[in-house]
């Protein structure tokens, strides 16, 4: 079915919450991307349901959480995009030491929140720049834990609109993925910890940002982690070794602090930040023999 055909059903029924042809530039760390066919707002489960009923049968569709780790194209995306609301942000305690979070989530407010829970075990997502929703499709994680290892289960709604909930028993997680399919919508999650002291748990996620703050860039214009590390080796080292510190291509740039992070000086096109990453991954493959695998997702049409 062509988007086409839909838009105009869609508009009657959601004129609120639907619109066209927005830049994508504002949703995306990187200040960069083109506009969205469709960008579509759901002020609750119900109505994501509904929608993704009324448009059954198409299939290019994303969700946008906050851009943490998202490359989007000049030509912007033409497809739907989903961007959640305030609805699907919501925190609770399930009991003691079980936290249920809505998918739009920052990864930092869940920790704060078991911080202030006395919950240990969810310190690590103090970290994680981005929300709930891709932290799961990512297994996001760092110095030696990920959400594989908290995670209860993920409450998602398919393409037809129909929910389900899936145990983490259930879901093959791997390093930065899992394979849930790509028609699945995270919608919440259930994460269990360890109830501790509110003082150890405070130190340990002080302990983190401290270090992330010493090795990584902040107040810049960039999506993190460009590179996944392949086979226990770390990606910026291979970059650096391969001589690609100091790359440019226009107005992006590698970080000097940090190898692995893409920036974008203030006037970059996507093209060149994806150019910039086409060029060291080539460079990297040359010198040492290794692929690189992204990390960052790039979506849309080039122009």
């Amino acid at each position: 079915m062509k988007l086409n055909s839909l838009i105009k059903n869609i508009k009657s029924k959601f004129s609120d919450q639907v619109f066209f042809d927005e830049n994508l530039s504002n949703y995306s760390w990187f200040n960069l991307g083109g506009p969205a066919k469709i960008i579509f707002k759901p002020k609750n489960l119900h109505e994501l349901s509904f929608f993704l009923q009324e448009i059954k049968g198409f299939k290019k569709i994303k969700v946008l959480g906050v851009g943490s780790n998202t490359l989007i194209r000049d030509g912007g995306y033409n497809g739907i995009i989903i961007k959640f609301g305030k609805s699907f942000s919501h925190l609770s305690m399930l009991n003691e030491n079980t936290i249920v979070a809505g998918a739009s989530v920052l990864d930092k407010s869940v920790s704060n929140f078991a911080l202030e829970n006395f919950v240990t075990g969810l310190e690590f997502l103090s970290c994680i720049p981005g929300s709930i929703g891709g932290a799961i499709r990512m297994n996001s994680g760092c110095y030696g834990e990920d959400i594989s290892k908290i995670l209860v289960s993920v409450q998602a709604i398919d393409f037809d609109g129909k929910i389900k909930v899936i145990r983490k028993e259930d879901i093959n997680f791997f390093y930065r993925g899992c394979n849930l399919s790509d028609n699945l919508i995270f919608v919440s999650a259930t994460f269990k910890g360890r109830k501790n002291k509110k003082a150890e748990i405070e130190k340990k996620m002080k302990d983190l940002i401290e270090k992330k703050k010493k090795d990584q860039p902040s107040q810049i214009k960039t999506c993190g982690s460009t590179f996944k590390n392949p086979n226990e080796q770390k990606a910026w080292k291979l970059i650096k070794d391969s001589g690609c510190a100091g790359m440019i291509v226009g107005d992006a740039y590698i970080s000097k602090k940090h190898c692995n992070f893409f920036v974008n000086k203030g006037n970059a096109k996507s093209e060149h930040l994806e150019d910039l990453i086409n060029r060291v991954r080539n460079k990297v493959l040359e010198k040492t023999g290794i692929s690189l695998e992204l990390e960052i997702k790039i979506i849309g049409e080039k122009i």
